[in-house]
């Protein structure tokens, strides 16, 4: 009898109406990481995150010196069970068991941990985690003993074949809000801190093709997306910068790009959605064969909610909103993408994603009574917005660190550096002309992505 089919055995012996969280773990979860390929010495229970304990934690024995269930350490999987009463398909149990999961996740014992699993034998879901991300690898999964070895093996698959690279899609609704500078600028600051990073310009006026001065090659990215016999590494360029040390010039290489072409220019909306096969999940399916030689892709979009940016939404892990505190319309979009788009999206992919990281305030005004009118101002707006919204709660969004007793509304923010902008004049990134924008970009690459 394999793991699997006594896991199934397993379920169907559970009550429909199991009450005691014990039996879960014991007869669904216990079994579960079994089946995923685990062994009892590679099990620990009650493991301590550094952020509470954790039902179950598991990982793969090394020498016969480091066995996990003695030594307690470096973890790759966290199991967090719930009994069957507890209502994991949708409401404030699923809610709050995210939120657990992702805490456990992101906790001090845990650096070593890419995996979360959430579970009451009713329902299950794979998180994945990357750097400070922790995002829905699968949808959360109804179980049955019909479909309980296919899932087993679905899940198997994504934790043996742990993919290298998070996708960003940097995306709002509304112009104006720094969304190619922010691709750039964060895509060198990640460079920086040696991540391996490939930034897409699928919006067809180019503009972040054209400020780093990034000439298409023979075979272009519109001429692959109509193609897929076209190996999609032919588009791929690397943008390098001149630099002098110590008298000597060399030339150096920041990161990766796969650049407009003028075709895709020409290309209009509803002539994508003819001549590309697959519609706006050819751009994820042209990604996937990028993702594990890269530790980032960022994918710069058009504002518009048509096919480009559809495309960059669909083909993203992670959705990173620019806003401005003195632009009340950015605010207000960040909120459609939120509510709308994101979901509409998670819809069509079934797969549990994108995900939306909290906003972020691009272009703070300098000058500290200034910075704090116009942080108030959109203060104000977004406590209207939250208030207003009924089909979801909007605060982790906008406010991520406001709680219940603390009403924190912090916001990150990058100044209002001017720059910035002016740099694309000079074909390169703001970041490498003066370092207090490096350091504000690099501040924003540890806010969201990077567990330094």
């Amino acid at each position: 009898m394999t793991e699997a089919s006594y896991l199934r055995e397993k379920l169907e012996r559970i009550s429909p109406t199991e009450s005691v969280e014990r039996v879960i773990v014991q007869h669904f979860a216990v079994p579960l990481l079994h089946a995923l390929g685990f062994h009892d010495l590679e099990i620990r229970y009650e493991f301590e995150t550094g952020c509470g304990q954790v039902d179950l934690a598991a990982r793969k024995n090394g020498d016969p010196e480091d066995i996990f269930f003695r030594s307690p350490k470096n973890p790759y999987l966290l199991l967090e069970a719930k009994s069957r009463v507890v209502n994991l398909k949708e409401g404030s149990c699923y809610r709050d068991a995210v939120c657990q999961i992702e805490s456990y996740l992101l906790g001090e014992n845990c650096k070593s941990a890419k995996w979360g699993i959430i579970t009451n034998a009713n329902n299950i879901q794979l998180w994945r985690r990357h750097g400070k991300v922790v995002h829905p690898a699968t949808a959360n999964l109804d179980i049955s003993s019909n479909n309980i070895e296919g899932i087993v093996r679905n899940l198997r698959d994504k934790i043996e074949n742990y993919e290298r690279a998070l996708t960003i899609c940097v995306y709002n609704n509304k112009g104006g809000v720094g969304k190619t500078t922010t691709v750039i600028n964060l895509a060198a600051a990640l460079a920086t801190k040696r991540k391996k990073v490939l930034v897409v310009d699928f919006d067809s006026q180019g503009d972040l093709t054209r400020n780093l001065g990034v000439t298409p090659g023979k075979i272009t990215l519109t001429q692959c997306l109509k193609d897929p016999k076209i190996d999609v590494h032919s588009v791929v360029q690397t943008y390098r910068l001149k630099t002098v040390r110590q008298g000597k010039q060399s030339i150096v290489s920041i990161f990766d790009i796969i650049p407009r072409d003028p075709e895709l220019e020409t290309l209009t909306d509803s002539q994508a959605v003819a001549y590309i096969q697959k519609g706006t999940r050819r751009l994820r399916d042209l990604i996937a064969l990028l993702r594990n030689e890269y530790d980032y892709i960022l994918i710069d979009c058009p504002t518009q909610w048509l096919y480009f940016s559809q495309s960059g939404v669909f083909a993203a892990d992670v959705i990173l909103i620019p806003t401005r505190p003195d632009d009340l319309s950015s605010l207000n979009n960040a909120a459609r993408v939120i509510t709308r788009f994101v979901p509409e999206t998670a819809r069509s992919r079934q797969d549990g994603g994108p995900r939306t990281l909290p906003i972020f305030f691009n272009g703070v005004p300098s000058g500290s009574e200034r910075s704090e009118n116009a942080i108030k101002r959109a203060n104000d707006e977004i406590e209207k917005i939250v208030s207003q919204e009924r089909s979801m709660n909007l605060l982790p969004y906008f406010w991520p660190h406001f709680k219940r007793g603390n009403e924190n509304k912090s916001i990150f923010g990058i100044p209002d550096y001017a720059v910035i902008s002016s740099a694309s004049f000079d074909r390169r990134p703001a970041v490498f002309s003066h370092r207090k924008v490096l350091e504000y970009y690099q501040s924003l690459a540890r806010e969201y992505f990077i567990d330094e």
